[in-house]
């Protein structure tokens, strides 16, 4: 008796397991600013340090702490709201479909496709400074060339398969950490330390209440963000539950300590006359680490970090677009995935927009956007008490520990946070807001005929079940 050959199904969209999902938080954190912001906060406190750098480390405690609150809240609302796509999926259903489509518009545009142009430029520079003999590769072009290089072998990596995206993610990630961890072993057990006390004195807790630490926690909020980014993948997760949450926390509080030991070995190995006000802190502290050719060590080591915070942006970021595309039919295309479960559209659209903006240098967009992303996460997080008290019985596999308080002092530091960002970058701010009123034409006219409760994430299209 002849039997027909079985159909095969499609791979299961849930293929990311906690680790992968834990790098993806780690890789989204760890960009160029823990290398970088530590030279601004020395000079805001320059007159007032009296031998303690307490408050310089207090400043990445409570920048890890504000992250781990966003965290925990994250995790209830993704496993509550159990659909990829981060806020654009919260405050659709929380708020209004009209606020979610206006935060995923932003994302999908140029939220992660900014910074990703930003690091996939930095990653260049660097380049050529680890190896300087490829500074002439490509004459008087080598850095946009290597940084179009890495956003197209990430874009590559990531259509393959969701299984292959997140081992790539976590041999990337993998090796980000351990370079980091030797860079600080070797730090502390190799270079002499300079005569500073980690240990608080008694003028030192009146500097945690001041403007100084005020601004200098802005620096540390940039370098904290992508705290959230597991719950952009939720439905790529297995057992969201139980893994998602663990992601999320875990990995921010291990970043939380890995940011605290690299400042830490900083200002252990350098004098604070040679960070204050600089740039490249990581090269001045690898020089002082590691000899002349510390520059260079060091440049390698950003690098690598860059790769996998370059991977783990294109994953997240491409999620919302897909998100979009699952939800209004006119704009289905961003939603289509390959046999292997891949939004490719969504990957391919996120690579071209990231392709034009190497052309230019972004920095005033990424003051924007990072603006934009902050008030998004506020409302997100203070989405959490309103869910509690709008649906009571929604079922919520994990609740956020220490609740109200949680949300509360997320709430409160972010705002603050915004308020001294609106007033530095008042240009960015209204940029940030135009942007989002030019998002309510295009829900109007993309929310046409769509049931209400498709358009709150409460159900999807036929095609998408």
């Amino acid at each position: 008796m002849f039997l027909p050959p079985p159909v095969k199904s499609p791979p299961k969209k849930q293929a990311v397991s906690t680790w992968p999902a834990a790098a993806l938080v780690v890789s989204n954190m760890i960009g160029i600013g823990v290398f970088t912001s530590l030279g601004f906060q020395v000079n805001s406190f320059s007159a007032a340090l009296t031998g303690s750098v307490f408050p310089l480390i207090m400043l990445w405690l409570v920048g890890g702490v504000l992250a781990l609150c966003g965290a925990l809240c994250y995790a209830e609302l993704a496993t509550a709201l159990p659909r990829s796509g981060g806020e654009y999926n919260f405050l659709s259903r929380i708020y209004h479909p009209a606020v979610g489509f206006c935060t995923g518009l932003c994302s999908a545009t140029i939220g992660f496709a900014a910074p990703i142009a930003v690091s996939a430029q930095i990653f260049g520079q660097y380049l050529c400074r680890a190896f300087p003999a490829m500074a002439h590769v490509v004459p008087n072009n080598t850095e946009h060339a290597a940084a179009f290089l890495l956003v197209t072998l990430a874009t590559a990596a990531h259509l393959r398969s969701l299984r292959f995206t997140g081992t790539f993610q976590a041999t990337a990630t993998a090796m980000t950490v351990l370079l980091i961890v030797a860079f600080v072993i070797f730090g502390f057990s190799t270079a002499p330390a300079q005569p500073v006390t980690f240990l608080p004195h008694a003028s030192d807790w009146s500097l945690l209440l001041s403007g100084a630490f005020g601004s200098s926690l802005i620096w540390v909020m940039y370098s904290y963000s992508g705290w959230n980014a597991a719950a952009y993948i939720v439905e790529e997760v297995l057992n969201p539950a139980k893994a998602l949450p663990r992601a999320l926390i875990l990995g921010t509080a291990f970043v939380m300590m890995l940011y605290v030991a690299v400042n830490g070995v900083f200002l252990y190995t350098t004098p604070l006359a040679l960070l204050n006000g600089r740039l490249e802190v990581a090269h001045i502290a690898g020089t002082q680490i590691f000899g002349p050719a510390g520059a260079r060590i060091t440049s390698a080591l950003i690098c690598v970090g860059l790769v996998a915070n370059v991977s783990g942006m294109m994953w997240v970021g491409s999620r919302v677009s897909e998100a979009i595309g699952a939800t209004y039919p006119v704009l289905g295309i961003l939603g289509r995935t390959s046999r292997t479960r891949v939004p490719y559209v969504a990957l391919l659209y996120q690579f071209a927009v990231v392709f034009v903006l190497l052309f230019f240098k972004p920095d005033s967009v990424v003051n924007y956007v990072g603006s934009v992303l902050l008030f998004w996460s506020l409302l997100a997080v203070l989405g959490v008490i309103v869910l509690r008290y709008r649906e009571p019985s929604l079922p919520r596999p994990y609740r956020t520990w220490g609740y109200p308080v949680t949300p509360i002092i997320f709430a409160i530091i972010t705002l603050f946070c915004l308020v001294q960002n609106s007033q530095n970058h008042f240009r960015e701010t209204m940029i940030g807001a135009a942007t989002v009123l030019i998002g309510l034409p295009i829900y109007l006219w993309a929310s046409r005929n769509v049931p209400i409760e498709q358009l709150r994430g409460e159900t999807l299209p036929e095609s998408s079940m």
